[in-house]
């Protein structure tokens, strides 16, 4: 009976709406939309999604999800590539997220750096080089406007 309420907890844990406090993990997750996960875990983690999009990318099929609170996540050959929120509830576990100056990025995301990129600005750790995973904060007038955790294709 304890494991059904702990398994319970953990459970409803996962599908609260991102709004509740969800977490960004660094380079894996956000919201318990996890890199490489199928879209059945997706559901699992987060429920039915409001909105799902088909699109042909560049490169191949993609399906995105998007959730409430901002979450949208991505998916290339069935998989998760991408986890992205623009809501103001999903947090790092230093309290990091949309809403965010740059400087409290700089100073509580470890080994981030930022840069200017075609006019974007974006702060960002890992994700280097194809095949590696990478968070990335997008900065508009010195405050954070989008978290993206995600595989870099190319």
């Amino acid at each position: 009976m304890l494991r059904a309420s702990v398994f319970l907890a953990v459970l409803s844990s996962l599908v609260l709406p991102a709004a509740a406090g969800a977490v960004i993990q660094l380079d894996r997750a956000i919201s318990g939309a996890r890199i490489n996960n199928t879209k059945s875990e997706v559901r699992t983690a987060l429920g039915e999604p409001r909105r799902v999009i088909k699109r042909d990318g560049l490169f191949g099929p993609t399906t995105e999800f998007r959730y409430r609170g901002g979450l949208r996540v991505l998916f290339l050959n069935g998989r998760v590539t991408l986890a992205g929120t623009t809501g103001l509830g999903d947090r790092t576990n230093r309290g990091v997220g949309v809403g965010s100056s740059e400087q409290k990025v700089k100073n509580r995301v470890p080994g981030v750096t930022c840069e200017t990129f075609e006019g974007t600005r974006i702060c960002s750790r890992g994700g280097e080089q194809p095949g590696k995973r990478g968070t990335f904060f997008f900065i508009e007038d010195g405050t954070v406007t989008r978290v993206d955790v995600a595989l870099v294709i190319d």
